[in-house]
């Protein structure tokens, strides 16, 4: 089982949303069958049989053991993967596109970065899965706290200048062989469980290098 698979595929994101699905893909982290899944789903062992081929058939559940019960066969299956994400490429009419604004200080310009990040790395880690490789790639996870707004605008500019001084470091365009990596930075504030509007304090930043 994947930790982390990425949906690109329009039908197969409709059949991962139906809520009855989803529910029965989240239990599917431990093998099950329609049998020893439908009570606790509420649901009918038909009813179970049904989404599980359904799923099983769009490649999010895989078949791992059958059992012989009397005069049936029990199949038991497992999630593919332990969580899914829904890659931007399943929606390409309306895929947003970093290049139709490039703002810094654009929220959208952000959320459109992390969409490409989706599915420029799910893209790859499809590929890289099926050729049994591992994907070259480095991120970062961490939490600033800034005593004032100005702090903030100071740490983005150092951080600014020290990436660009980097990566001219760097940066070979005519390397024989070398291969283009992306890398993306984000600051934006960080989301509190109790919030319900936007949080002004604390800050997270992220930096993603893609290979």
């Amino acid at each position: 089982m994947l930790s982390v698979a990425v949906i690109a595929d329009p039908a197969v994101a409709e059949v991962a949303l139906d809520p009855t699905r989803a529910r029965l893909l989240a239990a599917l982290a431990t093998p099950g069958s329609a049998t020893t899944l439908a009570a606790g789903l509420g649901l009918t062992r038909q009813q179970v049989n049904y989404h599980l081929r359904t799923l099983e058939a769009h490649g999010l559940a895989t078949l791992v053991d059958e059992r012989r019960k009397g005069n049936m066969t029990e199949r038991v299956l497992e999630a593919s993967a332990a969580s899914y994400v829904i890659s931007p490429g399943a929606l390409p009419a309306v895929a947003p596109d970093p290049e139709r604004l490039r703002d810094q200080l654009s929220a959208q310009w952000m959320l459109a970065l992390g969409a490409r990040l989706v599915h420029e790395v799910g893209t790859l880690l499809t590929g890289a899965q099926s050729a049994g490789q591992r994907l070259a790639t480095f991120a970062v996870d961490g939490t600033v706290r800034f005593a004032s707004a100005a702090d903030r605008a100071a740490f983005a500019d150092e951080l600014g200048t020290a990436l660009t001084d980097l990566m001219a470091r760097y940066d070979s365009p005519d390397a024989t062989g070398g291969r283009d990596h992306r890398l993306v930075v984000a600051l934006h504030p960080a989301l509190k469980p109790t919030d319900t509007a936007v949080p002004q304090d604390d800050t997270a930043l992220t930096a993603t290098k893609e290979s």
